[in-house]
């Protein structure tokens, strides 16, 4: 009888109380950070060192990290990567994350394959900013750009950190390949 009521009681408590624990939202503290402007170039060849141009702010001071998400069109998506902000870029920053899309993973990849990166920052409270998106498209007869357009074009930009993704060539894999997302 006693474990009848035991159980009785529990399962109240997890029924009544459960539910709003569970569902109830995650409040943040602060403000978000937000991104204020950006600049990429949209083509380049494999292997371009490629800079995504980022200028944020955040009034809380408290930025500490940039999420950097590729979707490559026949493959999907990769894991995020993560850079975290030092010290003197967490209130306001503008600079640049590179990436170098030589990749370990494949020799080459084809001609207009095509990878969308989506950037965007955390700061310490959980708070995320907008979220900005940057096509690119391998072409191998792409030129390199001389400068940034304003007010990415300033001598002395910090490089934030690098994006830490390799690409995959999909048809390049044979049908029993392990694919390693």
């Amino acid at each position: 009888m006693k474990k009848t009521s035991y159980f009785l009681t529990l399962f109240a408590l997890v029924f009544l109380i459960g539910p709003s624990l569970v569902w109830s939202e995650a409040k943040t503290n602060g403000s978000s950070p937000v991104i204020t402007n950006s600049f990429a170039v949209e083509k380049g060849y494999y292997g371009y060192i490629w800079k995504i141009y980022i200028e944020a702010e955040d009034p809380d001071g408290d930025m500490s990290r940039i999420a950097v998400q590729a979707d490559q069109l026949g493959y999907g998506y990769y894991p995020t990567d993560w850079t975290i902000l030092k010290p003197p870029y967490r209130g306001k920053f503008r600079g640049y994350l590179q990436w170098n899309t030589f990749s370990s993973r494949t020799s080459h990849l084809r001609e207009w394959t095509n990878v969308t990166l989506r950037v965007s920052i955390l700061d310490k409270a959980g708070n995320e900013s907008n979220v900005v998106v940057f096509p690119f498209e391998f072409v191998s007869g792409a030129h390199r750009e001389a400068k940034p357009p304003a007010p990415f074009n300033q001598e002395g930009l910090p490089r934030l950190g690098y994006i830490h993704i390799d690409l995959f060539e999909p048809t390049l894999m044979g049908a029993d390949a392990q694919w390693d997302k």
